[in-house]
This record gives C-alpha cells, structure tokens and sequence, in this order.
C-alpha cells in the first residue's frame, strides 16, 4: 500500500497510530449511542437489531459506523506493516546508530505506543465483527492482559535504556528539547494502561479486573510522574529557545494523553464498582470530564496560535515541506473527539444535563463529527504526502 519516497524514521509510526486511533473514534458511536445494557460494550449480537429491525436510516448510520472501523483498521494495519519492514531496514543504517545517541531515541517509543493500539484495534474488530465473541471474553481478558503487559515491558526497556544513557553520560541536549517531543514516551505508558485497564473495567473474574487493575495504576501512575517532569523542561527549553518548527505539532501531544488518563481513571472506577462494590456518583464523572476537556481546549487553542504564527499549517500540510512529526497532528484530533464523548455521554447525559438525542445533544455532536472529518481529510493528506 505505501512506497517509502523519503528518509525513514520511527515517527512514521505515530501514522498506523493515528489510524488506528480513528477505527477507534467509530467505534464511539456504536459504544454510545447504542443499547448494550447486557454487555458494557457493542458487540455483533447488540447491533444485528439495528441492522435488520430498526428501519434503513438506522441501519445506515450503524452500518456507516461499522464501516470506518474496518475501513480505518485496514489503513492501520497496512501502515504498520510498511512500518515494521522499513524499521528492520533502517536498523541497519547509521542513522540509527545516530538516533540511539540523540534526543531523538525517543522515538522509538512510538513503537510500543503503536503496538498498544493495535491490540485495542484487533478487540474492536472481533467484538463487532465475530458472532458470540463476548460469551467467551473472560477467556480473552487474559491472553490481552499479558500482551498489554509484554508491550509495556518493551517499552519500559526502551525508555530504560534512553535514560540510563543520559544519567550515565549526561549527554541529554537541553538546547534541542524546545519542543514536546519528549512526551512521546509518557504517550506509549498511558496507552498501555488504558489497554490494561480494559479488562480492569469489564472482568467479572475478580482476579482478572485486579491484576489488570493494578497493571493499568502503574503505568498511568508513572506516566503523571514523568508527565510533570517533562512537561517542565520541554517548556523551560521553549521559553528559551522558541518552539522547534519542525516539532510543533508536539504541543497537543497532551491532548491524547489526558484522554488515555481520563479514560484509564474512568475505567478503573468502573473496575471497582462492580468488581469490588465501591458506589460511583454520577457528578464524578462530570467534574472529571470537564476538568481534562478545559485542559485540552486550552491547549488545542495555544497549539494551532502558534503553528499559525508559524505557518506550520500551510507549509507542512498544504506546502512542500514534509515531517513525519506531522502525523503527531492526527492523534490529538481523535482523542478530542474520543473524550468528547466521554464528556457528552457521562458528564452530561447520565448526570441528566442533557437528554440523549435532544437538539442540544446534536448541537454538541455536529462540531465533534466536524472534528473527526478533519482529522480523517488531515491523514489522508498526510499519507499522500508522505509515503
């Protein structure tokens, strides 16, 4: 499906991510605008009914939404294929070599953090797409565990192996972090613990949820700690130095990381509310959304101020300039829309805020969808563009 046309990096990588990040914001309208009360998730047998009993528009828009899962794997699978092979070619390079001593070997964490995501994209497609796979999911839970934890394991050794490098040699240049890119690695930790944090939520084999349970605490809680940490130095070295152009769409690398937390949190939550009979309030889940909502407004505001001023936009994604760093710009467009839903749906529907499919419920929803369309118009550029 893609030819490599221009020098290979592992950034590429964050391209399957964002694909793969789309499937999932497809899935988000059959997880909640459809009636699953048997199961906490859509499944093939939950959705069959609006594909054969409820009417054709219904039938369209489930099926339209069906669609963008598969059509989205599809490109998620394909470039992460064209991924794996031309990093086994670039492994043998010098440039390599080169990057294993750089700022830039964080990069390689973009290879967990899109492994992590192809996990959740595989349980997408066989609960959707497999008749009676949820009656066998305790069996799953599991064997996704244990992948989780695998994907988890590389990319702690990956990031072990950048910082020992940099305490033992001290050779991290402070000069060149005037950007986010760092955050990269606190990106592949937060995937893996919303991954873990899956069975975590849907288990009801107490050993399971908990195992997964505690799996999916320490990455997130590792992921706050390194959260804090990098977020200080990536902005003292901007403050000094400016952005780096080149790395500009790192400043809304928080966005899909606040909603891979906020997910986590709201998953575990769920994880002891029936696995360990803790009462969860409705309010919760509307202060907790509308906390990280505010977080990435404000930083979707302050990240397009400055690729405006300048000129990212025009020049890497309608111009000639080419960045594998610019596909960083597709995963914070999906996780918006992904945790917008989150907000919609349990910090205003179930709290009674808003009736579900009321005029201001799609009042809400037309400008997220709007969102999702650019997201989708921005990859497709990209890989046009790009390989």
């Amino acid at each position: 499906m893609f030819k490599a046309q221009v020098k290979y990096m592992p950034l590429y990588f964050l391209g399957a991510l964002g694909a793969g990040g789309l499937a999932i914001s497809f899935f988000m309208y059959l997880m909640f605008m459809t009636n699953h009360a048997e199961v906490p998730i859509p499944t093939f047998d939950t959705l069959l009914p609006y594909l054969t009993e409820m009417g054709i528009p219904v039938a369209l828009g489930v099926g339209a939404a069906m669609l963008g899962v598969i059509v989205m794997s599809v490109i998620h699978l394909s470039f992460l294929k064209w991924n794996i092979i031309e990093f086994l070619k670039f492994k043998k390079t010098e440039d390599y070599t080169a990057l294993r001593n750089s700022n830039a070997e964080v990069t390689l964490m973009a290879i967990p953090l899109t492994l992590a995501m192809t996990m959740n994209v595989f349980f997408v497609l066989v609960v959707l797409f497999v008749p009676g796979f949820y009656s066998i999911i305790e069996y799953i839970f599991p064997a996704a565990i244990v992948g989780f934890f695998i994907i988890g394991a590389y990319a702690i050794n990956i990031f072990g192996e950048y910082i020992t490098r940099l305490l033992d040699k001290g050779d991290f240049n402070f000069d060149a972090n005037n950007s986010l890119a760092q955050m990269l690695s606190i990106f592949a930790f937060t995937m893996v613990g919303v991954g873990l944090a899956g069975p975590a939520a849907m288990s009801h084999t107490e050993a399971t949820a908990v195992i997964a349970l505690l799996g999916s605490i320490f990455f997130i809680s590792i992921s706050v700690l390194l959260l804090v940490i990098k977020m200080i130095l990536g902005f003292k070295s901007m403050f000094r130095h400016g952005l780096d152009r080149a790395a500009a769409p790192s400043m809304w690398i928080i966005i899909p990381i606040l909603t891979l937390i906020g997910i986590s949190l709201v998953r575990q939550t769920h994880g002891f509310a029936h696995n360990l009979d803790i009462a969860i309030e409705p309010g919760s889940y509307f202060i907790l959304t509308a906390i990280i909502i505010s977080i990435q407004i404000f930083f979707g505001y302050l990240g397009y101020k400055i690729m405006t001023v300048n000129n990212y936009f025009q020049d890497f994604i309608h111009g000639e300039e080419k960045s594998p760093g610019s596909y960083a710009l597709i995963c914070p467009g999906v996780a918006f829309f992904v945790f917008s839903f989150f907000f919609l749906h349990l910090g205003l529907v179930k709290t009674g805020i808003v009736d579900m499919f009321s005029i201001v419920y799609f009042v809400i929803l037309l400008p997220l969808m709007y969102i999702q369309y650019k997201t989708i118009a921005t990859m497709l550029k990209l890989n046009k563009k790009l390989v």
